[in-house]
């Protein structure tokens, strides 16, 4: 099997972001990058399926910036076969990206049999990307997956709803698969591994390269801004019973003329 797995490079959950001089996008110099949590679930399930399919090959792509290629390292390091970055600028809309993707997958060569991504992206949190892409590509999908099963080229797949319910769907490959947590356990890059990533192929392209043009937008991003700080809370000292009527009373005013919660 010709198994893909879209992945992006995200700031880390812990990174204080802050917008650029003119607001264009975020201040990307000291920001710490890590693979999507939940494309970690898509790699995964790659290499399951390629441990169940003799003679699978499993390959990464990314659209992003060349000044760092961590996350493409540690799927190579999971043990991903190979790896694609499309390189582009920061804040590519989600229907350009998909359109990289799916130039990046067609220029490879291979006929995808299976396209494994996260249900979507901790940074812009969008969950357009894989419908666009199997649109793109006139592909079967299902996102938000929690069980995967393969037999013989065929998919049951499990998702959430709304409530905590499951739906079941059977698709035959090929097929885009959303992966949500829960899916499996991604495992960790072990030390020969890393070493091993340094030495598999890495191809880079351009965004001319998979047929994308500044064209292609549709969405244009602007006056990125922090949200305003929160004003400091208030304390009322209501131990004494003689004021505590008085301490309720004055806690409703504010937050319905101030908070305007109530």
């Amino acid at each position: 099997m010709n198994i893909f797995v879209c992945i992006k490079q995200v700031p880390d959950t812990e990174t204080k972001v802050t917008p650029n001089g003119d607001g264009s996008y975020i201040e990307t110099s000291s920001i710490k990058w890590i693979m999507n949590p939940y494309d970690e679930f898509a790699v995964e399930q790659a290499l399951l399926t390629k441990a169940a399919n003799s003679g699978s090959t499993v390959t990464v792509v990314r659209v992003g910036g060349v000044k760092d290629t961590e996350a493409l390292r540690t799927a190579l390091a999971m043990g991903a076969d190979e790896a694609i970055l499309v390189e582009s600028g920061d804040n590519l809309d989600s229907y350009m990206t998909a359109k990289a993707l799916k130039g990046a997958i067609e220029k490879s060569g291979k006929t995808p049999d299976v396209i494994f991504t996260g249900k979507q992206a901790i940074d812009d949190d969008c969950l357009q990307v894989p419908q666009l892409l199997a649109q793109m590509l006139g592909l079967p999908s299902v996102s938000v997956v929690v069980e995967c099963a393969e037999d013989g080229g065929k998919f049951t797949l499990k998702r959430e709803v709304e409530g905590g319910a499951l739906e079941v769907y059977e698709v035959n490959s090929p097929a885009v698969i959303a992966c949500n947590k829960g899916l499996n356990t991604p495992r960790y890059a072990s030390l020969p591994g890393i070493m091993k990533a340094k030495r598999k192929p890495l191809a880079q392209h351009s965004l001319a390269d998979v047929g994308v043009a500044d064209s292609d937008a549709r969405v244009k991003y602007s006056n990125f801004q922090l949200p305003p700080e929160k004003p400091a809370g208030k304390k009322f000292d209501a131990m004494d019973e003689a004021n505590q009527a008085s301490v309720v009373a004055e806690v409703v005013k504010l937050l319905r003329e101030e908070a305007k919660v109530i």
